[in-house]
């Protein structure tokens, strides 16, 4: 009964996002984490994704390459580097508080550029992309400007295929209110700034993960160890932490973690695999 009652009105809250999409969200659901654990790799960015998986591989500050099995390659917060190969990605998303979360000239060749505001000062912009494999779409937030704060300035991306959600938090300011919370939904693996001065204090960020009770989060945006370190220790008390030095992981849904758990990843410009 209690179950049905905060599906229904989740689903009253995320109605309006959710009557836009030409394609159903599934990550706009209550779900339970499948058990098992079984997530960490090593394995190139040029090697295949294995079947029903996502591997993320952390790039720089917020950028992070997301690839499919099906070889689509998503690149977030794209600065238009992203290291000495030359891969194109198919995707690249944008946020735009800060020179290094945007470029303004990506390159021509890439098919899909996402950027996370509108050409308007406080018109904010909605992306629901399709690509049959990958279906991406954003949740706008505001961010603090010279201005004041621009509304829509921002933007959550979230990626689904393979039946995960994997959302972007961005250059979060704010923390999200429950409409907004409703319209990004479920969301099994979550990339999260926490520097804790530029964009969100340390207190809310650790109460909108703690919210959004995500399998996976991946910290970001942290410019020293000890920044780091006190998120972690934050979060120590209700999830796990996995902190092996590891650039990249592969995840599936069927073996995320019992247990809520934070996996660190160290930044890495993508270098071109050894002959």
């Amino acid at each position: 009964m209690i179950r049905s009652i905060l599906t229904l009105a989740l689903t009253l809250l995320a109605g309006t996002a959710m009557a836009q999409d030409r394609r159903m969200s599934h990550c706009i659901a209550i779900a339970d984490a499948a058990p098992g654990i079984e997530y960490l790799h090593k394995a190139s960015f040029a090697a295949p994704v294995p079947d029903y998986s996502a591997r993320i591989t952390y790039v720089a500050h917020a950028s992070f390459l997301i690839q499919t099995p099906g070889g689509l390659n998503m690149v977030t917060d794209y600065t238009g580097f992203i290291g000495n190969v030359d891969l194109i990605p198919d995707v690249v998303t944008m946020n735009h508080a800060h020179s290094t979360h945007w470029t303004a000239n990506p390159d021509p060749a890439i098919p899909h550029v996402l950027r996370g505001w509108g050409e308007e000062f406080g018109q904010g912009i909605e992306h629901r992309l399709d690509l049959g494999e990958v279906y991406i779409r954003n949740v706008p937030t505001d961010i603090r400007s010279f201005n004041g704060v621009e509304e829509k300035g921002n933007s959550i991306f979230v990626f689904e295929f393979e039946g995960l959600c994997i959302g972007h938090l961005g250059h979060l300011h704010h923390e999200p209110d429950d409409a907004q919370f409703a319209a990004l939904g479920r969301l099994d693996v979550v990339m999260a700034a926490v520097d804790g001065g530029m964009t969100l204090d340390l207190p809310t960020m650790l109460r909108v993960l703690k919210r959004l009770k995500s399998s996976v989060v991946i910290p970001m945006h942290w410019f020293q160890d000890y920044s780091l370190q006190a998120f972690l220790d934050g979060m120590s008390s209700e999830f796990d932490i996995v902190n092996e030095g590891a650039h990249s992981l592969t995840v599936s849904l069927r073996d995320l973690p019992d247990r809520p758990t934070v996996v660190v990843l160290r930044p890495n410009y993508l270098r071109a695999p050894a002959d």
